[in-house]
Formats: structure tokens, C-alpha cells, sequence
């Protein structure tokens, strides 16, 4: 699928262009802000086989799509315009209670630049190393070079900080960066470096004696003038004429803003800072362990929330108040014990889409990008990441004992462990934090391979065959035949009977038999689900089943039960049997599109249903020329309830109301 195309279904399953307020990405998510979260269509987007997962938190919708969220963001600015849209009050107004705001706001701030600011990170913890090794000195050119690329972000972070910050207070852009810039300016540096001196001379403004910090690397002062300057700039354009605005409101801002950040913003926002780096510091020495197993138990959870923004600043507060942070290796071993997870399911399953998804998952994850491996492998199999959050959470305990530190930002992965080096070399606190990396991932791996998957998710494919019980409930008779409403026939009670001898004779040549048995809804070939091109019903994701390529234009009942659900657009129906099986038939590929076009319905929710009933009609042939892939999934939804969901008559041509899947019953022991 192109990224235009997939931009497109983005955009409609946000409800539209016009109801978007903005949008920006991270490592593989798109963070949108919406007018109305009733218009978009959370069910449509996670069942699109180019999204991995959606996620509302935090007063955004967030999208996960995965690596190459890039090109997609590209493909929606070129479709929406662009992405940094500024939010009117009233819109801002539908963001939600105060915390969420605060997270919107730190994510958006810090989110445009993420990317730049781990490379930059990695590369100083490279840097660390090879100084370490003896492979570089620092006065060589080529160190120099490279530690000013590495360190230029974190130098002028308040000019950064300051461009990002008036984007998301709605301010002029350049009008906060010109004040971050005034915070770094050689002149201010060399008042700060002069105050310093025992025989300091006092400089004031207008009277005022001026307070001189070193700002660059900062972090809290530049978002509060930002916010000071947004709200100034939008109070001049209220009052000022349109002819002298545009240069006077600039003047005005610079003139007010700056000042007041010296004399009083900028020192009361470092002892703000000050405050938080020595307060986590002060909690953080009292039980050291204790923080390690809270955040590396809880980390991946927060980051499905969206709440892991809310550290992010105190990490990069931690940096520049205290010049290292012990929080980066307390979060190191979170991300390996998914990594385990997924490489644990990887070695496990039998399902080769689950295995190309674990293993795609694992690899991303060892370079901190852990979404792929937490929405597409661990969480949808429950166990798994319980196991990673275990692993995650004990790795942490030991990385806390450490007293590991890192001294430059960036994403947690496998390079952090270059970025603990202190300038001393590496000790052993550096040891023991890849020890604690190191047993998360083991521990994560070892147990999701001991209990991680149930039989049924590992050996979707194994046979099974359906009982005595089920073919007495498949052959009861109907009280009178089903027919359409223009008179062709669906299926009658004697056809019915017919297909449960079948089952009949079909179950005597077999020695284990399931508890339950499906029959086919549909006439035609079945497949396996594996094989379905659509990578949300093959990975089995929505459930395990199998499919069947129709050979006719009728959807059938499969048993004893009622209507749960009906699409709108009439291609797709959920059903529940009376002993409780969730099923989902979903007729062809992408035919959501055709908005209900060559698709009839002959129930509606909550009608009962018996083997054989009518439920669905199509035009196979339309479809089919219409350009869509009509191979039909039929899934159990809750097949994570069963100890086995089993296809019965894979690559055979199969009639409808014939034996098709098999339900296996946890037993006593199994439980």
C-alpha cells in the first residue's frame, strides 16, 4: 500500500480533514489533535492492515504505524496541509482536565525534535566510548568535530525548546527562538562566567539588579518566557492597528519578555528546576531498587498512555541541574524485557506471520522503538508482556542497585550503555546496568517461552475434530425453510441434515474430538488464515479461524445463537452461539470501501439464529470486477478463551453447513 493511500484512510478514519486541529509524529506514532474523538473511528483504524495500533491519551489520538511514520506523516501534510496547525481556544478548550493538557503540551514540545535528540545522544555516548578505548583524544580534530555535532542540540536546547514552544502556545515560532537565543548569547555567558568572580561588579536593568545563570543546556525557563511572550504577542494583536502590528508586537514582546526572563522568570523557573532534579535525586538515593522496580515494572504501560511525556523534561532537567540522570537506566531494561517478550514468542510460536512479527518486533526494540513489539506481539497475547513488564521490573531493581548514570539523552536501547560511561571509564556501574538489560531480556524470553502462548495461539494449525454433542446441536432441523427476499433459496432443514450426517461420518474416523464444531457459512475453498492478504486477519490479531474464497453468494449460520453485530456497510456480521463463541465473518478484502454497494442483510442485531439461516447475500461477481479480493475470514474473536481453535478442512473445497472449525475447552488441569 502507498503512503498516499494509507494517509488517506488515515485522515478518513480521523473523521476528515477539517476535523483535525493538528498533527505531529514521534518514533513510529501519529500524535493527532482532534475537534470532536466522537468522529473518528478507532475500530476501522486498528482493524487497517497499515496501522499497528490506536491509542487516545493525553487529549491526542494517537496512531501507531511504525517505522516509516515519516512518510506518512509527509503523505498527510501533503494531503491536509501542515501538520503544526494552531488550535483556537475553543478547540483547546475539548483537550480535557488540566493533566492532560500539560502532557499534550510537553509531548508536542518535545516530540518535533526526538529523533535528532537520541542521534545526538548516541553519538556522545560513542564519543565516551572510543575516548575510553584509547581510539580518539579530545584534542583531535576529529573528536572536536564530532562531540560539536553531538553537543550543538543540548548547548542551544533553549533555542530549540523555543521554536517548538511557540508553535504549541501559538505564538510566533521565531519571536521565542530569537528569546532562546538571547539566553545563550556569548554576551550573557561571559556576564555569567564575570558574576562569578569574588569581585563581581553588579549590572542592572533600569535599576534592577540582574540575576546571570547559565541557561544554555536549560530547559524549564525557556517554555515559561515562551508561554509569557505567546500570550504578550496575542494581547498586542488585539490592541494594535493591522498597519504597525507586525513590527511593533515583535519589539514589544522582545523589550518585555527578555528582561523579565532575567530579572524574574528565568531564576525562578532554575529554582524550579533545581527543586525537581534534587527531589527525584533526594527519592532516588533513599531506595535506589525500589525506583527501579516501579519504573521498569510500569514504563511500557505509561508509554501506552502517552504518560512517559511527563518525565521526559525532569530526564533532560536531571542533565543539565546535575549533569547526569539516573532515570534512562531504570528505563533501559522496560524496553529489553519486551525485546525478550517478542524474541520468546518468536522462538515459540508455529504461526510463521507471528513469527516474522515477533522477530521485525525484537529488532526494533533492541534500538529503543518498542510499539511494534508491544502492539503487534506482546500485549495482543497478554502473557508476553506481563512477562516483559516482570523482566523489565527486576532488570530495573538491579539497575537501580548500580547506581548507574547516563550523561546524555537519547533513547533507551542497547547504545544507553555507551552513554553510562562516566568521564572516569567504565566502572562498575556500568557492568551491572547491561547486567540488569541483560537479565530483563532473559527473563522476559525465558518465560513467555515456558507459558507465554496457550497451545492454541502457538499450534494454530494442529487437527482437531468436532463432537457428538455439536453434531446434535448442527443437525437439529429448521421449522421451516430460510428463503430471500427475491425468492431464491438459502438453505432448507433437510440440507441441514444432510451436511451434520456428514459430520457425522466425518467425526467416526477420528479418535480426539473438540467440544465444539462451526460449520462453514459459505460454499468454497478454504484457506488458511495465514494466508489471507490482509496482515491484521493473518497475523491473528482479531482471532484465530480460517477463510474461504466464496464459490457462491450466501452467508449462512454456523450454529445455535444470535446476531451480535452488523456492520453498517453490510460486508461484515459478528455472531455469538448460545455457549458463548464470538465469531466474526467478514466477507472479502478491503470491502468496507464499497459502503454496502452489491451487499444485502437479512437479520439485524439480536436476531436468533440456527444452522443454515440466511444472514448475508452478495454480488460475488461484482465484487470480484469491482477489483476486491473476496476471500471471506471467518474468525473467533475470543479465541484466547479456548484451548484450541483448529481448522478443519484447510485447502479442501467445502459446502456450507459442512464440519469447518473445531473448539477445544480448557480442562480442569489445562486451567
Amino acid at each position: 500500500m502507498s503512503y498516499q493511500q494509507l494517509a488517506r484512510e488515515i485522515i478518513s478514519g480521523v473523521g476528515g480533514s477539517d476535523n483535525i486541529i493538528s498533527v505531529v509524529h514521534c518514533a513510529t506514532r501519529l500524535r493527532f489533535k482532534l475537534k470532536d474523538l466522537n468522529r473518528a473511528d478507532s475500530e476501522q483504524l486498528k482493524a487497517h492492515p497499515g496501522v499497528i495500533m490506536v491509542v487516545s491519551s493525553g487529549g491526542q489520538f494517537q496512531v501507531v504505524i511504525g517505522n516509516h511514520v515519516h512518510d506518512v506523516y509527509q503523505a498527510i501534510c501533503q494531503q491536509h496541509g501542515p501538520g503544526d496547525q494552531t488550535a483556537s481556544a475553543a478547540d483547546e478548550e475539548k483537550q480535557g482536565n488540566l493533566f492532560n493538557r500539560l502532557i499534550d503540551i510537553i509531548s508536542a514540545i518535545f516530540t518535533p525534535f526526538l529523533g535528532v535528540m537520541a542521534g545526538s545522544g548516541i553519538l556522545k555516548g560513542l564519543l565516551a566510548l572510543c575516548i575510553v578505548c584509547g581510539w580518539l583524544t579530545t584534542g583531535s580534530g576529529t573528536w572536536q568535530l564530532w562531540y560539536a555535532a553531538s553537543d550543538a542540540l543540548f548547548y542551544f536546547f533553549p533555542l530549540v525548546l523555543g521554536y517548538t514552544a511557540g508553535k504549541k502556545f501559538g505564538g510566533s515560532p521565531f519571536l521565542t527562538m530569537a528569546i532562546g537565543g538571547a539566553l545563550t548569547h556569548p554576551l550573557m555567558i561571559q556576564a555569567f562566567e564575570a558574576s562569578s568572580q569574588p569581585d563581581a561588579a553588579i549590572i542592572s536593568f533600569m535599576g534592577m539588579p540582574i540575576t546571570f545563570l547559565n541557561y544554555s543546556s536549560s530547559v524549564i525557563p525557556i517554555i515559561f518566557a515562551a508561554w509569557v511572550s505567546c500570550w504578550l504577542e496575542k494581547q498586542c494583536g488585539k490592541v494594535l492597528p493591522a498597519a504597525i502590528k507586525n513590527f511593533f508586537t515583535p519589539l514589544i514582546c522582545l523589550m518585555v519578555t527578555v528582561p523579565l526572563t532575567f530579572l524574574l522568570i528565568g531564576p525562578a523557573a532554575t529554582w524550579l528546576s533545581q527543586l525537581l532534579a534534587y527531589g527525584y535525586q533526594g527519592i532516588y538515593v533513599f531506595a535506589p531498587w525500589l525506583a527501579g522496580l516501579v519504573i521498569g515494572g510500569i514504563w511500557q504501560v505509561c508509554v501506552m498512555f502517552g504518560l512517559h511525556w511527563g518525565l521526559v523534561p525532569l530526564m533532560m532537567n536531571n542533565l543539565a541541574v546535575l549533569g547526569h540522570d539516573s532515570l534512562v537506566p531504570l528505563i533501559v531494561p522496560a524496553v529489553m524485557g519486551q525485546v525478550g517478550a517478542s524474541l520468546g514468542v518468536m522462538l515459540r510460536t508455529r504461526d510463521p506471520q507471528l513469527k516474522m512479527l515477533a522477530g521485525s518486533g525484537a529488532t526494533a526494540g533492541v534500538f529503543g522503538i518498542t510499539e511494534p513489539a508491544v502492539y503487534g506481539v506482546t500485549l495482543p497475547n497478554r502473557r508476553p508482556f506481563i512477562f516483559g513488564c516482570l523482566g523489565g521490573a527486576l532488570g530495573g531493581c538491579v539497575a537501580g542497585f548500580s547506581g548507574a548514570s547516563t550523561y546524555s539523552f537519547g533513547l533507551a536501547s542497547i547504545f544507553s550503555l555507551a552513554q553510562f560511561i562516566p568521564s572516569s571509564g567504565i566502572d562498575a556501574s556500568v557492568w551491572d546496568a547491561a547486567l540488569g538489560a541483560l537479565l530483563a531480556l532473559l527473563i522476559g524470553c525465558i518465560l513467555t517461552l515456558i507459558a507465554g502462548l496457550p497451545i492454541s495461539a502457538g499450534q494454530k494449525a494442529a487437527v482437531a475434530v468436532p463432537s457428538a454433542q455439536s453434531v446434535k446441536d448442527a443437525s437439529a432441523p429448521a421449522s421451516k425453510d430460510s428463503a430471500t427476499a427475491d425468492g431464491s433459496a438459502a438453505i432448507s432443514s433437510s440440507s441441514t441434515i444432510a451436511n451434520a450426517a456428514q459430520a457425522a461420518a466425518w467425526t467416526a474416523d477420528r479418535a480426539v474430538q473438540p467440544d465444539e464444531m462451526l460449520l462453514a457459512p459459505i460454499s468454497g475453498k478454504v484457506v488458511a488464515l495465514e494466508q489471507v492478504a490482509d496482515a491484521t486477519f493473518a497475523s491473528g490479531l482479531l482471532g484465530a479461524g480460517a477463510a474461504i474464497v466464496p464459490q457462491d453468494n450466501y452467508v449462512l449460520a454456523p450454529f445455535h445463537g444470535k446476531v451480535a453485530s452488523l456492520f453498517s456497510t453490510r460486508h461484515a456480521i459478528g455472531l455469538l452461539s448460545h455457549s458463548g463463541v464470538e465469531v466474526l465473518i467478514h466477507v472479502g478484502i478491503d470491502t468496507v470501501k464499497l459502503n454496502g454497494q452489491h451487499f444485502t442483510a437479512y437479520v439485524k442485531p439480536g436476531d436468533v439464529i440456527k444452522p443454515g439461516d440466511l444472514l448475508l447475500k452478495f454480488d460475488r461477481q461484482a465484487i470480484q470486477n469491482a477489483g476486491f479480493d473476496l476471500t471471506t475470514p471467518v474468525i473467533i474473536s475470543n479465541s484466547d478463551d479456548y484451548a484450541g481453535i483448529v481448522s478443519l478442512a484447510c485447502d479442501e473445497t467445502i459446502h456450507s453447513g459442512a464440519p469447518f472449525l473445531g473448539v477445544q475447552h480448557h480442562t480442569k488441569e489445562s486451567v
